[in-house]
């Protein structure tokens, strides 16, 4: 028998905070350290660590076996589906045993043919050679954590930039080198957002943060020339805003948006005359959102507003922005989600009812004018509930492509011919280990919230293996945030759960966007509770379904959805089995008291500012740490990064030891923070693979579901 230690236990430093004539006093605040180097913290950190190893020990092997099965499916020598760009194909390429991808490029045999959804890109002993441009594993061997958010190539393909991050805080530095010799072109440009983009084939676009790490100044480099030499071609002065960039689908414009969370406007930049510096092409006007796209003589725009809510499409001249044509008005019931343009088409991503779908329109011809749209065609997809991504296209071509995915079926890219409706599948992820996709179920059900709203929820099982009858094992994922839409998608390592018969279900809760904009205004600032009761509704609904029991319920959310997790926690702790709170957002008032935190000023368009008194009490009332309480817990797991930027790891480290010091059963509470990595965990592909072994270790360890033999 391995030898049980006793939890931590945190020390204590009073520390009042006064308010509105009301008094928080937080025990904890100490193990906030923005240097990361206090010696009692990180001492506290590793004894946490140190304990999860030590009650984790005897369920190591498994955890083992676990990350075994889940590797196992994957196909480690593989390729992306190849894309054609001008004169190559362009792929990334993974091999047997490494953890990260190699950038490679084939030339096109024969490029000057119109591109077909048809086209393959040639391979074996005749086709034109691979190059690879970069190789991510060679360059991660110096550092524990390395990641590419940004490899773009120029326009006449001579030239690739990069953006690296080798510490997990998202702060990067961007490379330039010649694609085919692989020489550096220029010193690296640091300290930098991995927002990127090439103004011709000499020069650079790119973004920086002020010191709370907000994306608020934009520069113009030359290519030779030194980076304090560079051109700021725009300064966001308002902390309540963050920049954006991204260059138009025809390569003509780069559009400069400066955002909120309510209100979006636009700059254009004339790539051939960048040195002109940018032009207003969407005012700036107080809760109105826009996104620009650019075809010929006309800029495409979608546009929010409270009263157009889930957006409308028009379209405008590029030499007068201001009279604006409506394309695709204003619907109760459809969202606009994002528009992709080419040269004769347009395509919508749209959601209806909680899914997704693509309607295609084709435009009349360039330089003639754009009074209207012709019906569009709608893209079908085969499951009741699937999730469907734009990629990256060529402008000049009528081929779609998009990556679609459900919960049983693997990530699948297809090419869509715009004008006759073909669909050619690409490439399908390879599951190994004898994956059969009709061995599972998806389902979509509709849940009864506190107010009478119906919540979406969509399911998956292993129908040889669920009961149905309320003794499986449960996992109920949650998020209901920033507008985002946790669609029904793919997991491999998630078929570990199916196939020991966990029922596995996401809640579409309100905050989230999948059910269209007013869904997440219904979740946020004085309505977020709603968040928090859709949750509950949706795992009291799947005792009721007999999908499970409390006993057998185990629910996770990440980030936001840690938030989502921690107020559940509070409420009602009576309902779940085991709770997985991934980097949680847990000290959500404090957080948003100060605003020298990344990320706090933007925010309060998302939670509320709790210097005014209302978004105060509203907030202590469901922020976790402010509601900790004398009570039984569930069992619960809390991960954190040390190198996290966008939530501390001293909130999820302040939970627990709250937590800790208040809850009065035996239930296992297990924290286990990365000392080498971000929000987004480790970087390594298989890296990733063991974090969502031990998860699920650790659940079936609490449900008893290890086998003996192990």
């Amino acid at each position: 028998m391995a030898e049980t230690r006793s939890p931590p236990v945190a020390k204590k430093v009073e520390h009042a905070m006064h308010m509105f004539g009301d008094v928080r006093v937080d025990n904890y605040y100490w193990l906030r350290d923005d240097s990361r180097c206090d010696p009692d913290m990180l001492s506290y950190l590793r004894a946490e660590n140190e304990y999860t190893d030590s009650v984790m020990s005897g369920t190591k092997q498994f955890e083992n076996q676990l990350f075994a099965e889940i590797r196992g499916r994957i196909k480690e020598d593989d390729i992306s589906a190849p894309l054609p760009k001008g004169p190559y194909y362009y792929y990334k390429k993974n091999s047997q045993g490494k953890e990260y991808v190699q950038h490679c490029r084939r030339l096109v045999a024969d490029n000057k043919a119109e591109p077909s959804v048809h086209d393959t890109m040639p391979t074996g002993p005749d086709a034109p050679p691979e190059h690879i441009i970069l190789d991510e594993n060679l360059k991660a061997q110096e550092h524990g954590y390395y990641r590419i958010g940004t490899f773009k190539v120029s326009p006449d393909h001579k030239l690739v930039a990069y953006a690296e991050d080798t510490k997990g805080d998202e702060i990067y530095a961007v490379h330039v080198i010649d694609s085919e010799s692989l020489k550096p072109v220029g010193q690296p440009l640091k300290g930098v957002t991995c927002y990127l983009q090439w103004a011709g084939d000499d020069a650079l676009v790119y973004v920086t943060m002020d010191e709370i790490l907000r994306p608020d100044k934009v520069w113009l480099h030359k290519l030779g020339t030194e980076q304090s030499s560079d051109v700021c071609l725009y300064h966001e002065k308002d902390d309540m805003f963050s920049l954006d960039l991204h260059a138009s689908e025809s390569h003509q414009y780069i559009f400069v948006a400066s955002e909120s969370k309510t209100t979006r406007f636009v700059f254009s930049l004339d790539v051939s005359n960048p040195q002109d510096g940018l032009r207003v092409l969407t005012p700036r006007v107080d809760g109105i959102d826009s996104s620009v796209s650019h075809r010929g003589n006309h800029f495409f725009i979608q546009r929010r507003s409270s009263e157009f809510y889930n957006s409308e499409v028009v379209a405008c001249l590029v030499d007068d922005p201001s009279k604006t044509t409506v394309l695709i008005p204003h619907r109760e019931s459809v969202k606009i989600q994002e528009i992709q343009l080419f040269r004769d088409h347009l395509a919508v991503f749209e959601r209806e009812r909680g899914l997704q779908k693509i309607t295609v329109h084709r435009l009349p011809a360039e330089g003639q004018p754009l009074n209207g749209l012709q019906a569009g065609r709608c893209v079908s997809f085969v499951d009741p509930v699937y999730k469907v991504d734009s990629t990256e296209s060529e402008f000049s071509s009528s081929v779609l492509r998009f990556c679609y995915s459900s919960l049983k079926t693997p990530p699948s890219v297809y090419d869509y011919d715009m004008d006759s409706g073909t669909s050619v599948i690409k490439k399908i992820d390879i599951v190994l280990g004898g994956f059969d996709a009709s061995n599972y179920v998806t389902e979509r059900k509709w849940v009864s919230a506190a107010d009478g709203t119906q919540i979406p929820m969509s399911i998956v099982y292993n129908k040889n293996l669920a009961k149905l009858d309320g003794s499986d094992p449960c996992m109920l994922y949650g998020y209901g945030s920033y507008e985002i839409s946790v669609d029904p998608y793919f997991k491999t390592s998630r078929l570990s759960l199916l196939d020991r018969g966990f029922i596995y279900v996401i809640a579409h809760v309100r905050g989230g966007g999948e059910m269209g904009r007013q869904w997440y205004e219904n979740g946020k600032l004085l309505k977020k509770k709603n968040t928090f009761t859709d949750f509950i509704a949706c795992a009291e609904s799947l005792i009721e379904l007999k999908y499970c029991s409390k006993e057998k319920l185990c629910v996770e959310g990440r980030s936001a959805g840690g938030l989502l997790m921690g107020a559940v926690l509070n409420m009602r702790p009576d309902l779940f089995k085991v709770v997985v709170a991934g980097v949680p957002f847990v000290d959500a008032l404090t957080t948003m008291l100060d605003p020298t935190i990344p990320l706090t000023t933007s925010e309060w368009e998302e939670w509320g500012d709790p210097r005014k008194e209302e978004y105060y009490f509203y907030m202590k009332s469901y922020s976790p740490v402010d509601n900790v309480t004398a009570q039984n817990y569930p069992n619960i797991l809390v991960t954190a990064g040390l190198n996290d930027p966008r939530v501390m790891y001293s909130e999820p480290a302040k939970f627990v030891a709250k937590l800790r010091e208040m809850k009065t059963d035996n239930n296992l509470l297990l924290f286990k923070c990365e000392l080498g990595a971000g929000h987004f965990s480790k970087s390594g592909r298989f890296e990733k693979l063991q974090e969502d072994a031990f998860k699920f270790a650790f659940m079936m360890k609490v449900l008893d579901m290890i086998p003996a033999s192990v």
